[in-house]
């Protein structure tokens, strides 16, 4: 027996007299109804109603089971309103996972203008290079950068993650001015220790691609360490160009090797899979996709991408 459907079946019956005008309003045979009904008396051992020829009425006991009846069939019409509610628009508590780099120099503007757009959500963000398992830590979404290996996650591409390599005014009229991949040999090349260009950078350049060792004094697993100390002068480092755009716009960091190309990796939005995608998943990654975009603000410095 569908308790519920019996529930409103009964009610339907009492609040219209009798079994055929019930029938007629919930779009079922008399003969069902009536079954509904006596299935229903059967489960809870009492009878409901009192039948005659030409009507029913409601006996003790099923006056007080009307009564509650009418609470629960209201209490769960109201709670699936507000699911209906809930789906339609964003709300609730968002938490979203991003490396520290490009959560405090870009996401941190985004997500500000996502609450002031979207009020009833309520972010939390964490900010960590860990690769985080995004339904075992309890995350909505990531921000990830690079290949991604997870296949059970949905992925967004929100932009490109261009990679340069640069060095400040300085430490080339010091060291001098790399000219071919080989060069970097004589360098002192500041690394990302985790990364796959770790111990050798790779890059296309005009007979195809070439991949050479670097070695240095210094490796980091944050970006914004790199730039620092390739600003002041410590070496040159491959990086993102979301976190120097600005220095090479601005002349502090000049780009080596023009003529040799970074393979570029991406920046995606990923969540885990899910047949209904909750309302502030979907509208936060919907308002990220145009914000960045082929071009985003980080790369307007370069003449061509």
């Amino acid at each position: 027996m569908d308790r519920l459907t019996a529930m409103e079946t009964f009610l339907r019956v009492v609040e219209r007299g009798g079994f055929t005008a019930a029938a007629e309003d919930v779009g079922l045979s008399r003969a069902m109804v009536s079954k509904h009904i006596q299935d229903l008396e059967e489960h809870l051992g009492a009878r409901l109603l009192n039948r005659t020829t030409r009507r029913v009425s409601l006996t003790e006991i099923g006056r007080v089971y009307y009564e509650r009846c009418v609470q629960i069939v209201a209490e769960i019409s109201e709670t699936e309103d507000a699911v209906g509610e809930l789906q339609a628009r964003p709300r609730g508590r968002l938490r979203v996972n991003a490396p520290v780099s490009f959560g405090a120099l870009h996401l941190a503007a985004s997500l500000a203008d996502y609450m002031a757009a979207f009020p009833e959500v309520v972010v939390e963000l964490t900010l960590n290079d860990r690769m985080v398992d995004l339904v075992e830590d309890g995350f909505d979404l990531a921000i990830r950068i690079g290949r991604l290996a997870d296949s059970s996650l949905i992925a967004r591409r929100l932009a490109p993650c261009r990679m340069v390599v640069c060095a400040a005014p300085p430490y080339l009229d010091t060291r001098g001015m790399p000219l071919h991949p080989d060069d970097l040999a004589g360098h002192n090349c500041l690394g990302y220790p985790y990364g796959q260009s770790r111990d050798e950078w790779p890059f296309e350049g005009p007979d195809g691609p070439v991949s050479v060792p670097v070695r240095g004094t210094l490796q980091a697993n944050n970006g914004d360490v790199l730039r620092v100390a390739a600003l002041r002068g410590a070496g040159i480092v491959l990086i993102p160009t979301f976190i120097v755009g600005p220095d090479v716009a601005a002349g502090l960091l000049r780009c080596v090797l023009p003529g040799y190309k970074v393979p570029e990796l991406a920046i995606h939005a990923v969540y885990p899979h899910s047949r209904h995608l909750s309302p502030k998943v979907r509208s936060f990654v919907d308002f990220l996709v145009p914000r960045y975009g082929d071009r985003p603000e980080w790369d307007c410095w370069m003449a061509e991408v």
